[in-house]
């Protein structure tokens, strides 16, 4: 099955209105930084919580992108309009693309 895919570098420094990141990471990679206004359902947790999911165009991110991966083509098979960060949150986070922590320290990618 294909997954729709983008690359951090198709994406405008500010991201577009109608477009909700979704966050599939774990509860502790999630605390210690993520993109702010970021929507967090874990991937372990997605297919009892679709009801929770944004109705909007979805960027889907992980770690790298394997995660987001799955979630994507899952999130399609659903009738979603998702897309799978490649390189995920350690790309976004080697860019220098800001970042929220949970934790009361600077964020950074777990």
């Amino acid at each position: 099955m294909h997954v729709p895919t983008v690359t951090l570098d198709q994406l405008p420094s500010e991201l577009p209105s109608g477009l909700t990141v979704l966050d599939v990471r774990e509860q502790v990679e999630w605390v210690h930084g993520h993109i702010d206004g970021a929507h967090h359902i874990p991937l372990s947790e997605l297919g009892a919580r679709l009801g929770d999911v944004p109705d909007d165009q979805l960027l889907v991110v992980c770690k790298i992108g394997g995660r987001s991966a799955q979630a994507v083509a899952w999130l399609s098979a659903q009738g979603h309009d998702a897309y799978n960060l490649d390189g995920g949150m350690i790309e976004w986070a080697e860019a220098g693309r800001p970042m929220v922590s949970e934790t009361g320290r600077p964020p950074h990618v777990v």
